[in-house]
């Protein structure tokens, strides 16, 4: 199955004691580029899930935000360092031994002695495993909808490329009366420039054959052909990596042929035909353009 090169997927999972959603959203682009914003510590596996967005999509521009939910369960907000407040305790009970001082302890003036309240360490707590397994999910999430998207496009390349093969088949029906008809026109044309005078029947024989030779457009038609076989398999086949590329390469190949087939043509019905195959392929190419 073919894939867009366009979607978006997203997926929120537990990172240690807090939960982060991570959203992925892709773009066309010639080749795999990324762009990951990364908050606070989770910023040190940039490396890492840049490896699992390049294993999961060959091309494309792959935009990923991961945002903290710090009230999640197990996350409980502000945070005692006991072991520091303890400490706090212990110096001011012998600063007020020392100097003779009242025993009384105010609470609220230990809390606000430095390192002693605090936020408790999310970004800390998360491992690269598990930030990991969150944007594999996402990327799983975003590769469903990529090939629900590229479903949609195989299908409309099969109708437009189906009338792209009528079309050849149009010109290559037209292409012997065609020939026939410029035989008969060179014959009136050199009769009449010859004003009575008799003309050699081999020479002329040889001239015929020599147009005949440069109208033909039958190898143009054959190769055409084998390139529309190829640009089926393509679609239909096994799903491989970067297909886009190559359907992108075999509709240069059909434009080739279709351009040279339209020199060669000097008649109105092959030309309307060839200008018609060139539309199409302009309507596949656009398409195209968003397969990976």
């Amino acid at each position: 199955m073919i894939r867009s090169m366009t979607g978006f997927g997203a997926e929120t999972g537990r990172f240690g004691a807090q939960r982060v959603t991570v959203e992925l959203r892709t773009v066309n682009h010639r080749f795999f580029n990324s762009n990951i914003k990364l908050s606070g510590a989770m910023s040190r596996w940039e490396g890492e899930v840049r490896e699992v967005l390049r294993k999961a999509i060959a091309r494309g521009h792959v935009s990923l935000s991961a945002r903290t939910e710090h009230n999640a369960p197990g996350a409980n907000g502000p945070m005692v360092d006991e072991r520091r407040f303890a400490d706090y305790v212990e110096v001011i009970r012998g600063l007020q031994k020392k100097h003779g001082m009242s025993n009384e302890l105010d609470v609220s003036a230990i809390l606000r002695l430095p390192d002693v309240l605090g936020s408790e360490a999310h970004d800390e707590t998360g491992t690269a495993e598990e930030l990991a397994a969150i944007v594999q999910d996402a990327v799983s999430a975003l590769t469903r909808m990529r090939e629900a998207e590229g479903a949609r496009i195989e299908t409309v390349l099969e109708d437009r490329i189906t009338v792209v093969e009528r079309a050849v088949d149009r010109i290559a029906a037209r292409a012997p009366e065609r020939l026939v008809s410029e035989r008969e026109r060179l014959r009136e044309s050199v009769n009449e420039l010859a004003g009575g005078v008799d003309v050699d029947p081999q020479r002329l024989a040889q001239e015929i054959a020599i147009l005949a030779d440069r109208l033909d457009v039958a190898e143009e038609l054959d190769r055409f052909r084998s390139h529309v076989q190829a640009f089926r398999s393509a679609l239909h086949g096994k799903a491989e990596a970067q297909v886009g590329k190559r359907l992108g390469f075999l509709l240069q190949e059909m434009l080739r042929e279709a351009n040279t087939t339209g020199s060669k043509a000097r008649d109105a019905v092959m030309t309307h035909d060839v200008v018609a195959v060139k539309e199409e392929l302009e309507r596949i190419a656009e398409q195209v353009e968003n397969i990976e």
